[in-house]
């Protein structure tokens, strides 16, 4: 007995992609000149951690938001901040 073809997938509200959502997150966030925008957050880190990014900080001498900043730019994948 032959099978009969599946029915064709439901049509519904597609999915938003990663990038939209993320667009529509930071509009909500406070704008910062350059346009750039603050986001304020808290990093959980060991003693050890923080003291070895403290220290990064004084040696480049920078301060610690200026090189997390840094950080978090190369990590996204768009250079520094």
């Amino acid at each position: 007995m032959p099978r009969k073809p599946l029915p064709p997938p439901k049509k519904g509200p597609r999915k938003p992609l990663p990038e939209e959502l993320a667009r529509d997150a930071i509009a909500h966030e406070d704008k910062a000149p350059g346009g750039k925008v603050r986001m304020t957050f808290r990093v959980l880190l060991t003693r050890q951690q923080a003291e070895a990014l403290a220290a990064r900080a004084i040696q480049e001498e920078k301060n610690l938001e200026t090189l997390v900043a840094e950080i978090l730019g190369g990590a996204a994948g768009k250079g520094t901040a």
